[in-house]
């Protein structure tokens, strides 16, 4: 296959998955390395940002998708009739950001750095997608692991959580109330 045919069958095929696909499943389906996928999409990212389209080939978390362009995002509502959803709260924030950083993570948890009940929060940010159990604890009960989803990665334009702004330790320090205490790695 040349270059052209894999690009157009590299775009065809995320075009019809509509849901992010891997690199590794890319390659596989074109019979090519991983280079040659990487250059393709690569090339077709390039071509859908200068063309003028109203698409955009993204890459999350080791995988491909095509989407809509954020300037488009009003009309695509309009045409699909989707009502807006309304922002995140503050506490629905706070929820994400001790969830993303320090992945995975227990209610308890959660709850022992907000000093607040969080489970509406919780259950809230798991049914817009944005959050997801991902296992339990061994420890006693065996609590619920959470961890972040490629929605999330997807709505704040992150590749990887990788990606997520550095905190510095020191100030982290000061936002905490004064009776807890922390551990070695910068946890409670």
């Amino acid at each position: 296959m040349n270059p052209t045919q894999l690009d157009a069958a590299l775009e065809a095929v995320l075009f019809a998955s509509g849901s992010p696909v891997s690199l590794e499943k890319l390659s596989e389906i074109f019979c090519t390395d991983k280079t040659e996928t990487a250059d393709s999409a690569a090339r077709v990212a390039n071509r859908l940002e200068d063309g003028g389209h109203g698409i955009e080939l993204i890459f999350v978390d080791g995988s491909y998708q095509l989407c809509t362009k954020a300037c488009f995002a009003e009309h695509v509502k309009k045409a699909l009739e989707l009502r807006k959803t309304p922002p995140l709260t503050k506490a629905s924030l706070e929820v994400l950001a001790v969830v993303s950083y320090n992945q995975p993570v227990t209610k308890s948890f959660i709850e022992t750095i907000r000093g607040v009940d969080s489970d509406g929060i919780v259950n809230s940010l798991c049914d817009k997608g944005l959050i997801r159990e991902c296992g339990h604890l061994d420890a006693p009960g065996r609590p619920t692991l959470f961890g972040t989803t490629e929605s999330f990665l997807r709505c704040f334009g992150l590749e990887s959580i990788s990606r997520l702004p550095k905190i510095d330790l020191e100030e982290q320090i000061t936002l905490l109330p004064d009776d807890m205490e922390l551990t070695a790695k910068g946890q409670l």
